[in-house]
């Protein structure tokens, strides 16, 4: 009864006008961000902190805003993604595996609703999950040391053997190809510099938002170009504008296991949208993929990422608020701005500013049911971008791409970079290999050097660190399965 007191405190502080009104504008505003590729939630967000605290608004009210910002973003990151093939955000990449081939098929508009609906029941669900159990879900995730998440990488890397389509070899390649990337730029353990070939913009390593719009976009742009060149360009029509009820039905199990799935990985300090939604997505490849229908346009796989990747950002507000280490880089400016508003998050903060945490869980109840209804009537004026000419569509999608790259770094090396990537995108494609495993190699990579240097220096060199804790005796049982899965299937299929 308690918690429902506070949160009925919350509601009364977030349905006032000027707050209604500060969620409203965050989460129109975080769907126009995360419509626009490379900016992201991370950047939307930062933008505005100047904003709200030369408006001197209360914490409560500014925290509200910049929320909005944030799960608005994740909301707009399915826009470019499903129409263009252009991620918007990290977490939005996945869903091009399936969104994209929906909209070549006519089913942009269906697309786009079920996005929408998956991702309101995901951020709702997450939101409950933080209602009732952030301090409970905080003190778990402080349990993961870095021996339990070189353990999760390893967990979600045996996942990409469900990406590998009809030639595994060709995916086993292509996750070499983003480890590869993932080694560059500086040694995490002796900070000597690793195939930088002298350019100082590879110290820090490759970007992922520009690999993953180079990979994505721009050899989607070479791809039309070639088309039109040779003649095959096909006008795509636009057949549907909302999601049928039985499409709906069909893959609410996906979106419900999606959002469970992004919540409890974005609870997990660090591990972020992308890592959710792939996890989420080739959950359900393996579950439900009996046809070989993902990958070619299955609403499934597009209902899973974008619940998983909703419900990762509200997942990423536990460990923020009850013991503030951000779960993500957008939970990391956000904790910068409370700290900016003289609210210092902890465990205390729930007994000494309620009305900020309370304010902001009850707005978020509130801004998911904002974008719901923002986003559903307008889906029929998004999927019409798909009817615009090829000789301004194919310039406009290179011109986004370019646009939201520089904007990150204000790098000219980061176009040329991108550039050259989609080039090798484009060749990808055209020999075979799957786009996917590149990019969660990059991802997953960079994560498992880090935390077994960790671990490894906690031991002294030992591994049997890496197997210790129950936890991670857990997740190594967990990527065996995985691993052995697709034989256990083979083996039935083969007795019925």
């Amino acid at each position: 009864m308690d918690v429902l007191t506070q949160l009925a405190h919350g509601f009364s502080i977030a349905l006032t006008p000027l707050n209604l009104g500060l969620a409203f504008a965050g989460a129109f505003l975080g769907t126009l961000i995360g419509a626009l590729p490379g900016i992201g939630p991370v950047n939307g967000v930062a933008i505005l902190i100047p904003i709200a605290y030369a408006l001197k608004l209360p914490p409560e009210s500014a925290l509200i805003l910049l929320a909005g910002v944030y799960y608005g973003a994740e909301y707009g990151g399915r826009i470019s993604s499903i129409l263009l093939n252009v991620p918007g955000d990290a977490g939005a990449v996945i869903t091009t595996l399936d969104g994209y081939p929906m909209a070549q098929k006519g089913k942009a508009g269906e697309a786009l609703a079920l996005s929408a609906l998956s991702s309101f029941i995901g951020g709702t669900l997450s939101v409950i999950g933080l209602t009732l159990f952030a301090p409970l879900l905080a003190q778990w995730a402080i349990r993961f040391g870095p021996a339990e998440y070189f353990a999760l990488m390893v967990f979600a890397f045996t996942t990409l053997s469900s990406l590998a389509g009809k030639s595994p070899v060709k995916a086993l390649a292509s996750s070499v190809f983003g480890l590869m990337l993932a080694t560059v730029g500086l040694d995490p353990g002796s900070g000597v510099p690793r195939f930088t070939f002298g350019q100082l913009k590879l110290y820090d390593g490759v970007d992922f938002l520009i690999v993953a719009i180079g990979l994505f976009a721009i050899s989607e742009v070479l791809v039309l170009m070639e088309q039109t060149f040779l003649g095959r360009a096909a006008a795509i029509r636009v057949e549907t504008t909302l999601v049928s009820l039985k499409t709906f039905l069909a893959s609410l199990w996906s979106i419900l296991r999606g959002a469970a799935i992004g919540f409890f990985i974005g609870v997990l300090p660090g591990a972020g949208a992308s890592i959710a939604s792939a996890i989420a997505y080739t959950t359900e490849k393996r579950l439900v993929d009996r046809e070989g229908t993902f990958g070619q346009g299955d609403p499934r796989g597009v209902a899973a990422p974008e619940a998983a990747n909703n419900a990762a950002s509200g997942g990423a507000m536990v460990p923020m608020l009850t013991l503030g280490v951000p779960g993500s880089g957008t939970t990391a400016v956000l904790l910068g701005a409370l700290m900016m508003f003289n609210v210092t998050p902890g465990p205390l903060i729930f007994q000494n500013r309620p009305e900020v945490v309370w304010g902001l869980i009850a707005s978020m109840y509130i801004g998911n049911l904002m974008l719901l209804v923002l986003n559903l009537p307008l889906v029929g004026v998004f999927a019409r971008i798909l009817t615009i000419p090829r000789w301004f569509l194919v310039p406009a999608i290179a011109a986004l791409s370019f646009v939201g790259v520089y904007a990150v770094n204000n790098s000219a090396f980061d176009l040329l970079f991108m550039t050259g990537i989609g080039v090798w995108g484009y060749l990808m494609r055209k020999f075979g290999f799957p786009l996917a495993p590149m990019i969660l190699g990059l991802v997953l990579g960079r994560l498992m050097e880090v935390n077994l240097r960790r671990a490894l220096a906690i031991s002294g060199g030992d591994w049997t660190i890496l197997f210790s804790s129950p936890i991670a005796k857990v997740l190594w049982v967990l990527a065996a399965l995985s691993l052995l899965f697709p034989w256990l299937v083979g083996r039935l299929a083969k007795r019925r």
